[in-house]
Order: C-alpha cells, then structure tokens, then sequence
C-alpha cells in the first residue's frame, strides 16, 4: 500500500506540467552545458591564459549593461502575455524595437566608461561584443521567454542550444584555421555567431505568433516597469561580472582568466536551478492573483528542491573540476583553488532567486530591485578593498559575500510582504465582520 501511493506520487509529479517544463528546460540546458564546457576548453586552449583574461575582462563589462538592451522587455512579455496571449505579436515587436533602440545608445556610453576601465585599445573589441551580446544575443534569450510563456519548453530548450551551438562551430572553424586567435579575433567570432541564431531565431518566431508588432505608447507605458526588470538583471550582472572587469583594470590578466575559469565551471553547475526559476516563473505569474502568500509559500516549497540542487552541483563541481583543469592545461591549474572557493554558489543562489521569485511575480520587482542594487553596491565596494592587495581570491570572497547578503535581504522582505499581506486580509475582514453586523 505504501509502495503503491509512493509510485502514484512519483507518477503525480513526473507528469506535473512544471515538471515537464523544467525537464525540457533541463535537458536543453544540459545540451548547452556540454556545448558550453567544449567552448570552454577550446577557447581556453586557443587563447591562452593572458588572452582568454582579456577577452574576459572585456566580456564582463559589456555584460554588466547587457540586460538593459530589452529593458525589461522578456519579463513584460512573460507577465502580460501569460494573461492574454492576443498581446503575444505586440510584445515581442515591441521587444525587437527597444534591443535595436538601446543598443545604439549603449554602445557609445560603454565605450566611454571601457576606455577609461580596460584601456581605449579595447573599444574595438567593446563595440564588436555590444552588437554581439546587447543585439543578437538578446534576440536569441528572449525569443526563449516567448516560447516558454507560450507552452512551447522543447522549442525553449532547442532555441537556447542554438545559440551555443552556433558559437562553437565558430569556435572550432577558428581553431582549425588559426590555431592560436587574439581576443579580438574571437569577438569577432562572438559577433558572426550571434549574428547567425538571432537570425534564425527570429524566422522561427514569426512562424509560432506570426509577423511582429509595433506600438510606442504600449512601449511607453510599461517603461518604468520594464526598466525596473533590467536594473535588477544588470546589478545582477554587476556583482557576477564586475570583479572580471576590476582584475582588467589592475591589469591582472592572467588572474582574471584564472577566475573566469572557475567561475565558468561554477556557471556550468548552475544549469539546472536556472531550468527550475525558468519553468516556474509563468506560474508564478498565474499565481499572483491568489495573493503574495500563496505565491511565497510555493517558492518556499521550491527553495528545498533549488538548495538540494545547488548541493549536488557543488560536490559534483569538487570531484569534476581537476578532470577539466587537465584539459585546459597548466597554465589554468590555480583556478582549482578558485573553484574550491566558488562551487557553493548554486546552493546560495537557489536561497535568493527563489525568494525574489516570489517578488518578482507578485508585482514587487522594486523590491528586489533595490536588495540587488544595494548588493552591487556592496560587491564593488568590496572589489577595490580586496582585489587590489588579494587578486582573484579577494574577488572571489567578495562574490560569496554579496550573494550571501543578497539571501538575508530576499528572505526578509519575503517575510515582510508576507507579514502585510497577512495584516490586510485580516483588516478586510474586521471590516466585513462590522459591516454585517450593522446591517
């Protein structure tokens, strides 16, 4: 009897239709993982330590204003396409229109400040990585929301690993014609890549909602919002990304591909709690009109599962990691101390994004905004303390740090929103009770 009722609640939740999401999700992700780990020891052999921490620094500036390319605009899609799917053909329009828009501005102003942080020799390679990674590779990331808000998770999954897959035919091209490539030259091949999914992508778009539209009032009044999104994307991208750009700055090159190599790996073992905040987010969305506590009692729920996750991907990161670091050759062997330092990250991170799920969905964006914004804060301060007098390891420590503080600020004003949320039902009630009783 008890084996019986333990199978049909395996079964349950084997056809759950979050299960089946995030397995696609996963499965695609896992693809992406083994595209990304050859990308990952191809690059690493093909340039080298100093290059790959050049290419790195640079890479990581661009990423820091990467998100604010859409502002906002895969979210919005997600939150307001998941109510009224009419809206699917305006919103992605409207997304293609605020990449393009942005971008251009983004350009110029990432080119000031990377001249003044990595040196006007890399504004080339600045303006190559915008197009690359603020244009294309933003068509190709929120084409994956359109799918996933519209049911589709295997074309989710698929459009993703297009993207990696595209890159690693460059990747291997570049291998084979030039043996040894400049950082440069590999933007190059970043830009040519992207350039091919995103044109792929947006082919395989118009034929799941048909030809795009466009309405600047619409755009208009779903900025702040929508800016709200992308703040909180690129404080994210500040404290992952920003410690890479300080080590360019110091002119630590080798370090910092060092500790892009680990922290790369530390990505890789991310994959699946980046699959489960994916599928679970439309949901969530859905789930909102029940209230905020039913919402944070679900993500609470999740938390358990993302936190198990994060535990089995930091083992499995400590007993892989000497394997990859073989591949990659001598030239990386100190990045097994950096990974020794970082493999914990997933299990942390499942502990924040799952609490800033539940504000995310519930219309309290602000909020995570601003714990994310004061991280970052936090992450830079700690960057110019530590990395000038401890190299990556400081960067290192100072990741672990914010993503630390960013739990205790997520879970406290879950809880705070929680605990007035409570407040309200129970004034609303007091006011029914009195009403009736002078009726």
């Amino acid at each position: 009897m008890i084996a019986d009722r333990a199978w049909e609640r395996v079964r349950g939740l084997c056809n759950h239709q979050l299960t089946r999401s995030a397995s696609w999700l996963a499965i695609g992700q896992g693809a992406n993982f083994f595209l990304q780990a050859a990308c990952f020891l191809l690059l690493a052999r093909l340039l080298g330590v100093t290059s790959y921490g050049i290419f790195a620094g640079v890479f990581a500036l661009v990423n820091t204003v990467t998100p604010y390319s859409p502002l906002g605009s895969a979210m919005l899609f997600m939150r307001y396409v998941s109510m009224d799917r009419s809206m699917a053909r305006l919103h992605w329009g409207n997304t293609i229109m605020t990449i393009v828009g942005v971008s251009i501005v983004l350009c110029g102003v990432v080119s000031w400040i990377g001249s003044i942080l990595v040196g006007p020799s890399r504004i080339e390679m600045i303006i190559v990585l915008v197009l690359a990674n603020c244009v294309m590779s933003q068509i190709t990331l929120c084409a994956s929301t359109v799918f996933i808000t519209l049911g589709h998770p295997r074309s989710a999954a698929a459009n993703r690993l297009l993207s990696n897959l595209s890159r690693f035919i460059a990747l291997v091209i570049m291998a084979l014609v030039l043996k040894r490539a400049t950082a440069f030259q590999w933007s190059l091949g970043v830009l040519f890549s992207s350039t091919i999914g995103a044109v792929i992508t947006l082919v395989w778009v118009r034929s799941v909602i048909g030809p795009m539209r466009f309405d600047l009032r619409c755009t208009r009044r779903h900025l702040w919002e929508g800016i709200g999104f992308s703040v909180a994307g690129s404080t994210e991208s500040v404290y992952n990304d920003f410690d890479k750009v300080m080590l360019s700055h110091y002119g630590m090159n080798a370090a910092a591909g060092i500790y892009t190599m680990a922290y790369r790996v530390v990505d890789f073992a991310t994959t699946p709690l980046g699959a489960l905040v994916a599928a679970t987010m439309p949901r969530l969305f859905l789930m909102s009109k029940e209230g905020f506590t039913v919402v944070a009692r679900r993500c609470a729920r999740l938390t358990g599962v993302g936190f198990a996750l994060g535990i089995g991907s930091a083992l499995f990161t400590l007993a892989a990691s000497p394997w990859v670091l073989r591949v990659v050759g001598h030239g990386f062997g100190d990045a097994l101390l950096a990974i020794r330092w970082l493999c914990w990250l997933p299990a942390i991170r499942a502990l924040h994004q799952m609490m800033g799920s539940a504000l995310t969905a519930t219309g309290f964006q602000n909020y995570r905004t601003g714990a994310q914004a004061t991280v970052g804060v936090a992450n830079v301060a700690l960057n110019f303390w530590l990395i000038p007098t401890h190299g990556w390891l400081g960067a290192a420590w100072a990741t672990l740090a914010s993503d630390g503080l960013l739990v205790v600020l997520n879970v406290a004003l879950v809880l705070l929103q929680m605990h007035r949320s409570r407040r309200l039902i129970t004034a609303a009630a007091i006011v029914v009770v009195n009403e009736v009783e002078i009726a």
